[in-house]
C-alpha cells in the first residue's frame, strides 16, 4: 500500500470522475494508496481542506500560507498554532521560500517561513516545505528558528545532493513527485538513489506535475504509483519494499 504524502484534493479538477470526489478516491485505492495528505496553500481554502479530512478517514490534512501566495493572505502565528491543534491536522504548510516566482524585496516571504517554523515549534508538528531558488536562505531560516524540533520534509525535492544531504542533516525528509519520472530527470534520480530509505517519501502534488505517462494531464493521487514505480527501479528494489518503506516513514513523520 503507498500513501500520497502531499497533493491538493481541494483542486483537482473531478471532472474525469464525474464530478464526485468518492470516485477519485476509489481509483486512488484501487491503485493501491491507502492514504493522502490533502496540504493547504492559504487560508481562504483552508476550510474545504479541513472539509475533506474531516469527511474521509484516508484523507488528514495541514495548515499553511504557500510562499508565493499574496501577502495579504498571511496568517498569524496564533491562529496557526489554534488550527494545527484539530484533529485532521498533520503539519503546518506548506511554507517555505520560492524565488522562482517572486521578485524584489522578499523579506516578507522569510518572515512568513519564519513564523510558520515558530508555529511548528508550539504546535509540536512537522513542516511541510517548499523551496526554489532558494537553497541558502532555506536552509539557513531552518537552522535559525529551530526547524531540527519539529521535524518535516523538503517536498517535491528537485534540488541537489548538497542540499538533500544539509536537510537529512537537519532531521528533514524528501519527497519526490512526478517529476523524478520525467525523461530530462536523470540528475534528480541520482539524488533519489542516496536519500536513506527512512528518509524517502513519494507524493504526487496533484493536480499538478502528472508523472509519465501521463504527463501533461491533471493529476490524481492514483498516480503516485507512478511514481514509486520510478524510485524503486532506481534504487534497485521490488516496488512492495519501495511501497511499505515510505509508508512506514510517513506515519514516522506526521503519526
Amino acid at each position: 500500500m503507498l500513501i500520497d504524502s502531499h497533493c491538493h484534493l481541494d483542486r483537482i479538477d473531478l471532472t474525469p470522475f464525474a464530478g464526485d470526489m468518492d470516485r477519485l478516491l476509489a481509483a486512488a485505492a484501487e491503485a493501491g494508496v491507502e492514504h493522502m495528505l490533502c496540504v493547504s496553500i492559504d487560508m481562504e481554502n483552508f476550510p474545504r481542506v479541513r472539509a475533506l479530512a474531516e469527511r474521509y478517514p484516508q484523507v488528514s490534512c495541514s495548515v499553511g500560507v504557500h510562499p508565493s501566495a499574496d501577502a495579504a493572505a498571511d496568517a498569524d502565528e496564533e491562529t496557526l498554532v489554534r488550527l494545527a491543534g484539530e484533529p485532521r491536522v498533520v503539519a503546518i504548510g506548506e511554507t517555505g521560500l520560492d524565488y522562482h516566482y517572486n521578485q524584489g524585496d522578499l523579506e516578507w516571504q522569510r518572515e512568513r517561513f519564519r513564523r510558520h517554523i515558530r508555529a511548528a515549534r508550539a504546535a509540536g508538528k512537522p513542516l511541510i516545505i517548499h523551496t526554489r531558488d532558494a537553497r541558502a536562505d532555506t536552509l539557513a531560516i531552518l537552522e535559525e528558528e529551530g526547524a531540527r524540533e519539529t521535524g518535516g520534509v523538503l517536498h517535491c525535492y528537485t534540488e541537489d545532493w548538497d542540499m538533500a544531504r544539509r536537510g537529512l542533516d537537519l532531521g528533514l525528509y524528501v519527497s519526490f513527485s512526478g517529476i523524478v519520472t520525467f525523461r530530462n530527470a536523470e540528475a534528480l534520480r541520482e539524488v533519489a538513489r542516496r536519500v536513506p530509505e527512512d528518509r524517502l517519501l513519494v507524493e504526487t502534488d496533484a493536480p499538478y506535475l502528472a508523472p509519465v505517462p501521463h504527463r501533461g494531464k491533471g493529476n490524481h493521487p492514483a498516480w503516485v504509483r507512478h511514481v514509486a514505480e520510478c524510485l524503486a527501479g532506481v534504487r534497485g528494489v521490488p516496488l512492495e519494499a519501495l511501497a511499505a518503506q515510505t509508508t512506514a516513514n510517513y506515519h514516522a513523520l506526521f503519526g
